[in-house]
């Protein structure tokens, strides 16, 4: 990424932005898992308007998939803000 182009969120910011680029770098989908759970969270911290929005995971995953340059799947990411959700209790 180069530091001249604009971010793509400026609330998530260049940070997880890199950090997103960074995690579609990895091997494998098990690889990535922990941390598509630590940006998802941060998304989530970012857009808080998005919590109760009926395609929540569909916004995030779009997010996350700009913000990898579209390295990352957005159905991988879908997965893990389902996956946590229900991990909450709550319900889709």
């Amino acid at each position: 990424m180069r530091y001249d182009e604009p971010m793509v969120d400026r609330q998530t910011g260049r940070n997880a932005e890199l950090f997103a680029q960074s995690i579609a770098d990895m091997e494998s989908k098990e690889a990535r898992y922990p941390y598509l759970r630590i940006l998802v969270s941060l998304v989530e911290q970012a857009h808080p308007e998005w919590n109760q929005a009926p395609h929540k995971g569909d916004q995030i995953a779009g997010l996350i998939h700009r913000m990898s340059n579209g390295e990352l799947s957005k159905d991988e990411v879908t997965e893990v803000v389902t996956m946590r959700d229900k991990e909450r209790g709550y319900r889709n």
